[in-house]
């Protein structure tokens, strides 16, 4: 169930990124049609680097959290209080 729940919020998120990276493109060429000199040219393709990086860097914050929150639906399903895997923490120290 995690795992497609997992799956389907990658999919969305991805579709986000390619609507995001659609719109750095057609921003970039209305930029481009207004600009007058080569620079504003260049810089106008700057910017759609940078959106299309920024999306691509969200899609893989994304990526993680949907991981992590598989990964901690794993692990909530504990076996009572002990954790076998470290030693108990004691009550007087705090």
């Amino acid at each position: 169930m995690q795992v497609a729940k997992e799956k389907l919020s990658n999919l969305a998120s991805s579709a986000k990124e390619h609507v995001h990276i659609f719109r750095a493109k057609v921003e970039e060429k209305l930029e481009r049609v207004r600009a007058r000199t080569q620079e504003e040219k260049k810089m106008a393709k700057e910017r759609r680097k940078l959106k299309e990086a920024r999306a691509k860097m969200e899609l893989h914050k994304a990526k993680a959290r949907h991981a992590e929150t598989k990964l901690g639906a794993k692990q909530s399903h504990g076996h009572g209080i002990f954790n076998y895997h470290q030693p108990p923490k004691k009550l007087h120290d705090q």
